[in-house]
């Protein structure tokens, strides 16, 4: 998100994921919406994984998603988005639900969900649509 620096969020998804046996296209802190639709659209990735951890998840969580499913090859690509997604703490059903109402598959705040959550989900994306020797990427 380009409103996140920090980076120890995405390098600890990034293990985690390749742990899991997928490669990782981690584009790093502060990336632009256009950047990440250009990535995205460029990588063809079977999972975007959207992380925040500076409380402004939520607000910009709708932005990018726009920007996501705005691009017709990417309105299908499962994407999700997790962390501290609020400065209040843990998001309300409401402020959730209306994150994947915008378009994400799944929401995994960091008040309210945990790593198991995630893995699992990534296991279903696996199981469902994700071929670890022929993806060509996940960014985180």
């Amino acid at each position: 998100m380009a409103s996140d620096s920090h980076t120890w969020n995405l390098v600890y998804l990034q293990l985690l994921i390749e742990e899991l046996g997928y490669e990782v296209v981690n584009l790093g802190p502060c990336v632009p919406d256009d950047l990440l639709v250009t990535s995205c659209r460029d990588l063809a990735p079977e999972l975007v994984v959207i992380s925040s951890v500076n409380g402004h998840g939520h607000q910009d969580g709708l932005r990018v998603i726009a920007a996501l499913r705005a691009a017709g090859e990417l309105s299908a690509t499962p994407v999700v988005i997790g962390g501290k997604l609020g400065v209040t703490g843990r998001q309300s059903p409401e402020e959730l639900a209306a994150l994947t109402a915008a378009g994400f598959d799944a929401v995994f705040d960091d008040a309210s969900t945990g790593i198991a959550d995630f893995s699992r989900f990534v296991s279903s994306v696996e199981s469902a649509a994700l071929r670890p020797a022929e993806r060509a990427g996940v960014p985180a």
